[in-house]
């Protein structure tokens, strides 16, 4: 099963042949007898597929629903993917047993054609489990399980202090591990871990922790952090952080708002107190917290913004990639009726430019990013930046050239942040 799950869907073998199966059965649907009545059928069949498409176009500009900017290619897909299904559909119709039969079979094939297409143009979940937001990676095996109080860092930067052995891997390490929620009681899904390469080999020095969050719906992927992580290591001797890509969602299929709730359980206890312990009691981990960042995508951006303003004793990091401006932006009427029994201000109280205008926040570095053509979210991002550089944080803001909500901005925002926040950390005397 696990197999399945972490099959490739972006690219390789699996989404060519996709195409190539859904290409030859639109040909074949297509090829029949050239009558009038068929190429009039056959026509109105593929401009019902476009119309449809751009009817669905107009519904998702005039409303928002989607939350985020969609590309001309996924309607273009989604075009393509419905003009197949009615032309299987109409060839239901005066057509022999068999046809019939390849017809039925073609609609599903259509469907999944396009799905894969359309997910392969965001770019984010690219093994089957993450496209349906389950975590496919095999556990971790953690070489310190527990850390002995006399393993504590050397004076000086780790980049001074470190001198990788020999045998140290070149890639750092993927996996997942199951986070108690001994205080939480919230059902998460298990997160990831990424250990780089100078936390596999005997005598590794502490390093730095990093939590992360990924978007909604989505998975606790670590395949972007350790792709981006891993380039980084090599030039700065195997040394990157210790990564939780943490599960601050549970059900893929709603958004907890980053809170404690009664509707959807204590997620932020989870992330704050229960990720955290576990880290101390598992991870080699600088157990200074100046070496430690919060992060998130998307809605895990808006989780990390807000846990920084919320427990700066905890997080003195934060990166904030494309993310949104406070929970339940998206649909902020629907939140305040449903969570906070339509008090505004009880909402507005857990916003994080609110929060962060209630103190300041000396010796925090934060990372705000966002796609260039990501027009939905820069005002928010940007005020979020705004609202941090005046609460006393040093504040970056960050556009990705060309990005939009997906990729690359996701990873041109990892990569920005680490390179200005690796000297903070000690593992480079500079940009990495």
């Amino acid at each position: 099963m696990n197999e399945l799950l972490a099959l490739n869907i972006v690219s390789g073998p699996i989404i060519v042949a996709f195409f190539a199966l859904a290409a030859a059965l639109l040909i074949f649907l297509l090829a029949r007898r050239p009558t009038r009545r068929w190429q009039v059928t056959s026509a109105v069949a593929v401009l019902a597929g476009v119309v449809l498409a751009v009817v669905i176009w107009f519904i998702v500009q005039a409303t928002g629903s989607f939350g985020i900017p969609i590309s001309p290619t996924v309607y273009a897909l989604l075009a393509a993917t419905l003009a197949g299904v009615f032309v299987a559909v109409v060839n239901l119709w005066r057509s022999r047993w068999w046809r019939k039969v390849i017809a039925i079979t073609a609609v599903p094939v259509f469907l999944v054609t396009g799905t894969l297409g359309i997910n392969a143009e965001f770019g984010l979940n690219h093994t089957v489990g993450s496209l349906f937001g389950v975590v496919s990676e095999a556990p971790i095996a953690l070489p310190f399980a527990a850390i002995h109080p006399r393993n504590s860092p050397k004076p000086g930067p780790l980049w001074q202090t470190w001198k990788p052995p020999a045998n140290m891997p070149a890639q750092g390490s993927i996996g997942t591990q199951v986070i108690p929620n001994t205080i939480s009681g919230f059902n998460s899904r298990p997160a990831g871990i990424y250990l780089p390469p100078a936390a596999l080999v005997p005598n590794a020095p502490r390093l730095p922790l990093v939590v992360m969050m990924m978007g909604q719906p989505g998975s606790p992927d670590t395949v972007y952090t350790a792709q981006v992580l891993d380039k980084i290591a090599a030039r700065n001797n195997g040394l990157a952080p210790i990564v939780i890509v943490a599960d601050q969602i549970g059900n893929p299929y709603q958004d907890p708002l980053c809170l404690n709730t009664a509707k959807y359980g204590n997620v932020k206890t989870f992330i704050n107190q229960d990720v955290v312990n576990w880290a101390l009691a598992n991870l080699n981990i600088i157990h200074d917290h100046k070496y430690w960042t919060i992060a998130g995508y998307s809605n895990g951006g808006a989780c990390a913004i807000s846990y920084l303003a919320e427990f700066p004793k905890i997080w003195s990091n934060v990166f904030d990639i494309s993310g949104e401006e406070y929970p339940g932006s998206e649909n902020p009427r629907h939140v305040r009726s449903s969570i906070f029994n339509g008090d505004q201000a009880a909402y507005d109280a857990i916003k994080p430019e609110n929060m962060l205008a209630s103190r300041k926040y000396p010796d925090t570095f934060g990372m705000f990013t966002v796609g260039s053509n990501d027009a939905g979210y820069i005002p928010g991002v940007k005020r979020m930046a705004a609202a941090a550089a005046a609460a006393g944080m040093d504040a970056v803001y960050w556009e990705s050239p060309n990005g939009g909500h997906v990729l690359p901005a996701l990873t041109d925002g990892l990569n920005k942040g680490y390179e200005l926040l690796y000297p903070r950390l000690g593992l480079s005397a500079g940009p990495p």
